[in-house]
């Protein structure tokens, strides 16, 4: 397996079959095995889909698929021993659905080295659950409260799921946060048309090409396919460099494993020619204050609403509890 700077990446797109845990781990182990099969070294990393177990739209039934996430990575360590090379070392994203030590339920993504010294290295919890069109999630599951950044063999690393990379302000944490390279696991559902493609493909192309170049960090993106209850997703999982530039793309329909090689020397290079990040980061003693004042102001008009019987809702009535 490559270390240090240079390294390969394998993005894995596929339709995992709906609420059948162990048949979709099956299908991870199969995924290693035909990798295993390829030509060359296997992978450095290889990043799954969000809800990549269990499929995306479980809704109700979102505890009957949920694991902890020492149980998901033990399971992926047990396939990399069976369908993986021996004494190969590899590292592995993946989303699932994750129940805690508490009985509260995420859409996590778990980053893990597998083979000779495994290591569950970290866990996102999705923090922005979107509650509009087709989605509901934010109903089934709580809320993460995180951006992590973590060391691994492959440079710095973050996660984030799907709706949060949405968010500029979350690319741009983990970024501040000495971020190289941020993974996402997604699950996009095809909506609407722009040209001869899904509205949502173009989005994404174009979020996660600003993110990339505005703070100089790789992209590497994994998408589900397939449908679920008439909703059908777009893959289109990508790598994309720090310079905003596309260095590979699966196709938006259908399973695919997508090779690319990533080198992290392109983040210094990339940063010292477009130095965004680094006047952010000069500017931020001025900017946080400024972020506190306004999320102060918020607080206060939320506090002003009257509420149903005329009177001024206090502040501490109008937060959101965490829902399962």
């Amino acid at each position: 397996m490559a270390s240090g700077t240079k390294f390969e990446i394998a993005l894995v797109q596929f339709a995992p079959r709906k609420g059948e845990v162990e048949a979709n781990l099956a299908s991870v182990g199969d995924a290693f095995a035909a990798l295993a099969e390829q030509r060359g070294e296997f992978p450095a990393v290889v990043i799954f889909p969000e809800a990549s177990l269990s499929g995306y739209f479980v809704e109700g039934g979102v505890r009957d698929v949920s694991m902890p996430a020492r149980k998901v990575f033990s399971a992926l360590q047990r396939f990399a021993r069976q369908r993986a090379p021996k004494r190969t070392s590899f590292d592995v994203v993946l989303g699932f659905y994750e129940i805690d030590e508490n009985d509260k339920l995420y859409n996590s993504a778990l980053y893990a080295t597998l083979g000779p010294q495994p290591r569950l290295r970290h866990v996102h919890r999705k923090l922005f659950l979107p509650t509009y069109g087709v989605f509901d999630e934010e109903r089934f599951v709580s809320r993460g409260r995180n951006i992590g950044v973590f060391d691994t063999t492959h440079g710095r690393a973050a996660i984030l799921i799907c709706e949060d990379a949405c968010h500029s302000l979350a690319t741009t944490v983990a970024a501040l946060r000495g971020s190289q390279i941020i993974y996402i696991p997604s699950a996009s559902p095809g909506r609407g048309m722009e040209g001869f493609e899904p509205a949502n493909v173009s989005l994404w192309r174009e979020i996660i090409r600003v993110a990339a170049s505005e703070h100089g960090v790789f992209i590497a993106y994994a998408g589900l396919t397939g449908f679920e209850g008439g909703k059908g997703f777009t893959g289109g999982s990508r790598l994309v460099g720090p310079f905003g530039d596309l260095r590979a793309e699966a196709p938006v329909t259908g399973a695919a494993i997508l090779r690319a090689r990533v080198d992290l020397e392109d983040v210094a290079v990339a940063r010292a020619a477009l130095p965004a990040l680094g006047d952010l980061e000069s500017n931020l003693p001025e900017l946080i204050p400024a972020l506190l004042a306004a999320e102060g102001e918020e607080r206060v008009k939320s506090a002003r609403k009257p509420a149903h019987n005329g009177r001024a809702t206090p502040v501490r009535a109008k937060q959101k509890k965490s829902r399962r």
